[in-house]
């Protein structure tokens, strides 16, 4: 009962975030939505943590839970064309600049690869380690994504890719709470914008239409033991060192809103 309550509030609140005049529909580029070719590897041995085992099974479609989350699914689609909408849009896309300029905004400053280059590996290699962690509990529960199976409004373009890359965990929210996790080590005094940027970016996958809230809230759970286990490698904890200081360095963010 507590865990549907709380189902229940979070949609009144993603929904309660749509105000203001609907903006104008935002073109997506297909080529966005995935990860981009890198020379680069994770932290994490492969066997690092197991997934499957931390998490419990999703809810079965049929059961209170699961009818809860499909009822937030069919409203959220309400939300095609607002501000918000345009927001789950930009936090789609971590390869390629959208999700990292809201985490600079949080921040207050500049993530790049030319201005900050060992805090962009940390971030980057997390998402290749998000990718081991969070791939075993998807295939291994085949949670079908909330889109499969109806035309309704998501906010990115629709793909094959959606029918075989399971619901359950979501990996943006593994790697949005990761990244506002470990800039709030960097930057604590900035810690309440990274981690409200941190719980937006995983809220953006149901507002998208292609997860669920308790996929969202599973990514978190890995991502939270993620953090702590990055904390035993040696390369992981010789480049936040370095990051600290690039960071005390770098130049303020440009483009955010006051």
């Amino acid at each position: 009962m507590i865990r549907n309550l709380t189902l229940c509030a979070a949609l009144v609140a993603l929904v309660a975030c749509a105000t203001g005049a609907p903006s104008p529909p935002v073109a997506v580029d297909a080529a966005r939505a995935g990860p981009v070719p890198t020379k680069l590897t994770g932290y994490l041995p492969k066997d690092a943590l197991d997934g499957k085992a931390i998490l419990p099974a999703p809810a079965a479609p049929d059961s209170a839970q699961g009818r809860a989350e499909r009822a937030m699914y069919d409203e959220t689609r309400a939300l095609e064309g607002t501000p918000r909408w345009k927001a789950a849009i930009e936090d789609n896309e971590i390869w390629q600049g959208g999700a990292l300029k809201r985490f600079s905004c949080a921040l207050g400053k500049e993530l790049s690869e030319a201005r900050t280059p060992t805090a962009w590996r940390i971030l980057h290699r997390i998402e290749l380690d998000v990718r081991d962690v969070g791939n075993v509990p998807k295939n291994h529960y085949g949670r079908p994504r909330p889109a499969v199976g109806n035309d309704k409004p998501i906010c990115i373009a629709r793909a094959e890719w959606m029918k075989t890359n399971a619901s359950y965990p979501s990996g943006h929210a593994m790697v949005g709470w990761t990244w506002g996790l470990l800039l709030t080590e960097l930057a604590p005094e900035r810690a309440d914008r990274l981690l409200v940027a941190g719980r937006e970016m995983g809220e953006s996958r149901a507002i998208c239409g292609v997860h669920y809230m308790s996929d969202i809230e599973a990514g978190r759970t890995l991502a939270s033991g993620m953090v702590a286990r990055l904390h035993a490698e040696p390369a992981f904890n010789a480049d936040m060192a370095r990051a600290r200081g690039e960071i005390a360095a770098a130049p303020v963010a440009a483009g955010c809103e006051a």
